[in-house]
């Protein structure tokens, strides 16, 4: 009997009709004759909640007990799930992340896996049971309960569906796949069928917000094949695995926006080895996550160095670099949060030249000045002013004949 690792997000399973909604859908992948293993999130806002209550009661959140807090979220629908699961016949049973064999490493709030050792997942499919598994935590070598970060239901579904051997893992969400463009911006923007999942981590990293980066590299690592479908539609979705080496890469599949991020400028920098290394040292060291970065030509021996950081990052990014302003002799730290990224996606780049021509052709007939510029083999990137960024994305989505 084939297996299927199904895992449905927190709008999935957002209030008592859903829960029965997902519930039954189980039960019919039952009587298709295929084992499953379920992993929920949180309901609905729940850990947003729990993180509410926790900045309420105290300003000191130490992690061991911040996730104690928030992984009974998960817990709660776990058990939620096999009541439901029950009404309807079907034998279930609910487990925490530590039961389901999910070893992690003690970083608390944010715990990578280590290890998955899922007997008591394979003995309840054995015994004809459903496994309903609390996604978003572990237990760590010093047996405390760890969360793996918000998003990381994905990652506990991918990681268990590769353990177990599964035929695929399932990812359930309010939305019927992965788009050509963000339907809110592009409403012409048409659901993408396959996407390898090379192409699939691209867009993740340039701003498409499902599935979860995470769970695709580890999908992609030990080749797990992805499905993501819709929780109130139960249509097919996007698949995303391992491209066809037989089959031709379409050119561009999507175009991805991304508006979380901030630009900052070091201006007047010295032109001399050692001063870039000093600069993003420093920014690793306290944890800024810095994404894009250009560095101008240098005139009279000084040069601009400019980087993208979230905006949430912005005030510790300032007060490193301008911390070291005066060691590494630059003029001045600016900071812009009025910026975009537009992003083309396509495995067919890498075959065929021109892309990046014909996208700053048509930035530029649309007066869209492009400040930034970064590429990969598939992937070409342009930071515009933000209140410009429906535009770009609307006019390359035409550009490159994805309107649907």
């Amino acid at each position: 009997m084939s297996l299927v690792v199904q895992k449905y997000g927190g709008t999935s399973v957002a209030d008592p009709d859903r829960i029965r909604s997902v519930a039954d859908h189980v039960a019919r992948t039952r009587r298709q004759g295929r084992d499953v293993v379920v992993v929920v999130s949180a309901m609905g806002k729940e850990t947003d909640e729990l993180l509410r209550l926790a900045a309420q009661v105290s300003k000191v959140r130490p992690g061991r007990e911040m996730d104690m807090l928030i992984t009974a979220g998960e817990r709660k629908t776990t058990a939620l799930m096999v009541m439901a699961l029950a009404e309807l016949g079907v034998s279930a049973t609910s487990f925490t992340g530590s039961q389901a064999g999910i070893l992690t490493d003690t970083s608390h709030t944010r715990a990578k896996i280590l290890e998955i050792r899922p007997d008591r997942i394979r003995d309840a499919v054995a015994q004809g049971r459903v496994p309903v598994v609390a996604g978003a935590q572990g237990v760590s070598a010093e047996r405390d309960v760890t969360f793996l970060g918000r998003d990381a239901s994905d990652t506990t579904a991918v990681a268990l569906a590769r353990s177990l051997g599964a035929d695929a893992c399932e990812l359930y969400t309010d939305v019927p796949g992965v788009f050509s463009a963000d339907p809110r911006v592009v409403p012409s923007a048409r659901r993408i069928s396959h996407i390898s999942y090379e192409a699939m981590l691209e867009m993740c990293a340039s701003g498409c917000p499902k599935p979860a980066m995470r769970s695709v590299e580890f999908a992609r690592n030990h080749q797990v094949p992805l499905h993501v479908r819709s929780s109130f539609t139960w249509e097919p979705g996007t698949w995303i695995r391992e491209e066809d080496p037989t089959m031709e890469q379409a050119i561009i599949s999507g175009v991805v926006h991304d508006t979380s991020e901030a630009k900052i400028t070091v201006t007047g920098v010295p032109d001399k080895p050692g001063v870039a290394a000093r600069l993003f040292r420093a920014l690793a060291d306290q944890d800024v996550n810095v994404d894009m970065i250009v560095q101008n030509v240098s005139i009279h021996g000084v040069t601009d160095i400019s980087f993208t950081v979230p905006k949430d990052e912005v005030p510790a990014a300032l007060e490193i670099a301008g911390g070291l302003q005066a060691e590494i002799g630059a003029t001045e730290v600016l900071a812009d949060a009025d910026i975009a990224r537009v992003s083309l996606i396509g495995a067919g780049m890498k075959t065929h030249p021109g892309i990046a021509a014909t996208m700053f052709e048509v930035l530029g007939d649309g007066g869209i000045n492009i400040d930034m510029i970064s590429t990969s083999p598939i992937r070409i990137s342009c930071v515009v002013e933000a209140e410009q960024i429906d535009l770009a994305v609307q006019s390359l989505h035409t550009a490159f004949g994805l309107d649907g």
